[in-house]
């Protein structure tokens, strides 16, 4: 089986992903900003550290790696409070990384980058062939790394695939996680903690929500997939299938008194006269012609080991008397 370099591997996405590769008999090889041992949920792993700014060491961590996974990446947040270094970042880090496997060998490097490239909101029917209009330094940045992945393939031997990922959600690898700013992940924490979901608005808005053993399976068919397949090297991944915020926030309801026996209470504001939002279709077009599938039958599943590990790891707050 071939050797997988996971950056951010201690992170949301790359720890989920990391974690399904290394069950299907791949070595996985963990990618950290931190010199850190193996973690007890993926004790097999090998553990890098990758000095970004570092060539000879970033060429290290590549040296006998088949195939790169790049999760490591600034969140929204983080980089609308520093816009420079969001490029710094999920652009030029990006860029020197991609470099640096194909000196190495590298023979395929899959970039996680993010479906808000195309605009905000995301509404309509949205497909690969959209072009990105979003502004916003996470998109922006994101776009940035997108280019020098897929230049890699135009360029070079080494095949370079961008995904670009609507809203995924689920429990993480371990309760250090920063993932709470996931509205899933927040929700499910909020049950827990409160006995309540508040949300921010009237919760009508469309979004493609998509669990991570979705994203998992994804990614391992994309890595598995005969390079002569690939006709294009761009792909969508959601679940295809758009719910609103109130839906969503519905169903946690559900499953927390299910999984949890209690069903928290839901507050929002007021819905206006005049509030309309758009329907959303994020396209998995590209995927389905590949016969790559996502399945979309475990949400329910992903929510309820979701408050399971909130319930594992968050005390709930004692209310005033």
């Amino acid at each position: 089986m071939a050797t997988i370099l996971i950056t951010g591997g201690f992170g949301f996405v790359g720890g989920r992903v990391a974690v399904h590769l290394a069950q299907t008999g791949y070595q996985v090889i963990l990618g950290s900003r931190n010199a850190v041992t193996p973690p007890e949920w993926l004790p097999q792993a090998k553990v890098v550290q990758m000095l970004w700014d570092d060539v000879a060491t970033l060429e290290k961590c590549c040296t006998g790696v088949d195939i790169v996974i790049h999760a490591a990446g600034m969140n929204a947040q983080d980089c609308v409070a520093d816009p420079v270094a969001a490029l710094a970042f999920n652009g030029v880090a990006t860029a020197r990384l991609v470099a640096v496997a194909k000196r190495a060998g590298v023979s395929r490097f899959i970039y996680f980058s993010t479906a808000h490239v195309y605009d905000s909101p995301l509404v309509g029917t949205i497909t690969e062939e959209q072009c990105p209009r979003n502004l916003h330094p996470y998109a922006t940045s994101h776009l940035a790394g997108e280019q020098a992945v897929l230049s890699a393939t135009q360029y070079g031997t080494m095949q370079g695939i961008v995904l670009r990922l609507s809203n995924a959600f689920g429990a993480p690898t371990h309760n250090d996680v920063n993932c709470w700013m996931l509205l899933v992940n927040d929700l499910c924490k909020q049950a827990v903690q409160s006995h309540k979901l508040v949300l921010q608005t009237s919760g009508l808005q469309y979004r493609d929500f998509i669990g991570m053993s979705d994203v998992c399976r994804v990614t391992q068919d994309l890595v598995e997939i005969p390079s002569e397949l690939l006709q294009t090297n761009l792909f969508n991944i959601g679940s295809g299938v758009s719910q609103t915020v109130l839906e969503i926030a519905q169903l946690i309801q559900q499953r927390s008194l299910a999984i949890l026996g209690f069903e928290p209470m839901l507050h929002r504001p007021e819905t206006t006269s005049n509030e309309y939002h758009q329907n959303l279709k994020f396209s998995n077009h590209r995927l389905d012609t590949l016969g790559i599938e996502v399945q979309n039958t475990e949400k329910t599943i992903e929510i309820d080991n979701l408050l399971k590990f909130c319930a594992a790891f968050f005390i709930a707050k004692k209310s005033p008397l």
